[in-house]
């Protein structure tokens, strides 16, 4: 539910990057879901949890946006198809290093699911280079990816650390979730609103500043929901699996972009999709 919710998020904020800074359309998201978060967690009279859940809560979401404009950055500055693979594997790669080393191995069919997984990940994210047809046809599929080729080394450089920061997220999240799931996403989305309205003070995007709230504001409500289902994930098992299987979203994204906009996927991303199935199978044993 968590990578269907994240696929569906990174798709509708696609579309309305279209037409307005992609910037503006996440930190849009990010205050509005702040607000319904609040409003919940007042509404409700749920207790506020110990101050290291939200503190572990508040770092992850003010480091994950900075990593997002990171992201977005290196996007902007070429070798999309690269970064965005890059990004994605270390997205899944940082937690699942850090649970092994904290957890230690899994058994036998978990190890192989979550190499399997890796795998999927780099296949579904990985575009070939920009003369490729298959890559131009599934540009959609991610509607931030430019293929473009300038930048040098930079671009990889930045995606790796945005990589880092995701994936260091993933992991804080999971140390916070143990004190309430909604306290914890309500003190990330304080943290990464703050976050997002200094990246916006220092260097205001270019483009048209209108259009962009009705997409952030759903983009946004998904993301934050693909959180919270991240976080009851992590409370019933360990976190490799429960990080790798959410970091599939991409499939989602990829699946919604041949439904509505009738992109058809690459045989790459078709295969990519394929071993995701074989890794949750394995997952799950």
């Amino acid at each position: 539910m968590s990578a269907a919710t994240w696929g569906g998020s990174d798709f509708v904020g696609g579309i309305g990057a279209r037409r307005a800074p992609a910037l503006l359309v996440v930190a849009s998201g990010h205050i509005f879901s702040l607000l319904v978060l609040l409003a919940l967690c007042r509404g409700f009279q749920i207790p506020l949890p110990g101050h290291a859940s939200l503190v572990y809560g508040a770092v992850g979401g003010f480091e994950g946006s900075l990593a997002l404009a990171i992201f977005y950055r290196a996007l902007a500055m070429g070798a999309m198809g690269l970064t965005a693979a890059l990004t994605g594997l270390l997205t899944a790669l940082v937690p699942v290093l850090f649970s092994i080393f904290h957890y230690g191995l899994p058994a036998r069919p978990a190890a192989a699911g979550l190499a399997i997984g890796l795998g999927a990940i780099w296949l579904i994210t990985h575009v070939p280079a920009a003369n490729d047809p298959e890559a131009k046809a599934a540009a959609v599929a991610h509607p931030f990816r430019v293929f473009r080729k300038k930048g040098g080394r930079t671009p990889l450089l930045l995606g790796a650390l945005a990589g880092i920061g995701f994936g260091a997220q993933l992991i804080l999240f999971k140390m916070a979730g143990s004190g309430g799931v909604l306290w914890t996403m309500t003190s990330a989305r304080a943290a990464g609103s703050l976050a997002m309205l200094l990246v916006l003070a220092v260097r205001p995007p270019q483009g048209p500043w209108r259009g962009f709230w009705l997409t952030g504001i759903v983009a946004g409500v998904l993301d934050t929901v693909g959180n919270l289902f991240y976080l009851e994930a992590t409370r019933f098992g360990r976190l490799d699996a429960a990080a790798l299987i959410c970091s599939l979203y991409p499939a989602g994204t990829i699946l919604l972009a041949a439904l509505v906009l009738r992109e058809r996927p690459t045989r790459r991303q078709m295969a990519g999709m394929a071993l995701a199935l074989a890794a949750v199978a394995l997952l799950s044993l």
